[in-house]
């Protein structure tokens, strides 16, 4: 049990550089306090004590901003960045090395029953405000970008952006969870600045006939 709360904090100082010291980690780190309070009431929650269960989680809730149900699975390392309204539904599967910043929401789409809530494979990192809903899988080492909103399937080792998320493959080279999640590619402007490339070579294309015209209809004249 205190190898893994040291890993928990461990974990802390590997994410964050604005970590000091381990006295201050574990007093004011409120992504770090909902994960503890997690484990004891997924405890409870495995015994079938579903209401000392989800006071628990109610109570972290209050406490922190950050609601886990008591139902979700949680890998080893999970670090939740600053917290503030993170949501994780109660069939959540979270794998290790996991990464999830304020506003993020792994939620459901409905009022369905059985597995409604995605799965996060290992070394994920989800930024923040972003909205993974549905029963659906992030595969290992992805990103998904600040804001977006996920609705299928991740590939693996792909980055997703934009509303609704979309997927942009890195050619099955892993994605550093180090990188800054605010520099990340953008298929809309990307493809709006593609659309502005074809505007101009049509534009350059019509003035040249044009062109072409008035010298032929000069030549008529003659």
């Amino acid at each position: 049990m205190f190898k893994r709360l040291k890993e928990d904090i461990e974990v802390v100082f590997d994410q964050d550089p604005a970590a000091r010291t381990y006295f201050e980690v574990i007093l004011t780190y409120s992504g770090l306090h909902a994960i503890w309070a997690h484990r004891i009431a997924h405890f409870f929650y495995k015994k079938k004590f579903f209401f000392i269960a989800r006071v628990i989680s109610q109570l972290s809730r209050f406490l922190t901003g950050i609601e886990i149900h008591p139902g979700a699975q949680i890998g080893r390392r999970f670090f939740i960045d600053h917290g503030m309204g993170v949501v994780i539904g109660e069939t959540c599967e979270i794998g290790d090395n996991v990464t999830v910043y304020q506003g993020v929401t792994l939620g459901g789409t409905g009022k369905e029953k059985g597995k409604r809530h995605p799965t996060i494979k290992d070394n994920v990192l989800i930024a923040t405000g972003a909205k993974v809903l549905g029963s659906i899988t992030v595969g290992e080492n992805s990103k998904i970008g600040a804001g977006s909103v996920v609705l299928k399937d991740v590939p693996p080792n792909s980055t997703v952006v934009g509303i609704p998320g979309r997927v942009v493959v890195q050619n099955g080279v892993k994605i550093k969870k180090d990188l800054k999640h605010n520099e990340l590619p953008d298929p809309v402007a990307d493809r709006l600045k593609s659309m502005q490339k074809e505007i101009d070579a049509l534009r350059g294309e019509l003035e040249r006939l044009k062109k072409e015209g008035a010298q032929v209809y000069e030549h008529s004249d003659l």
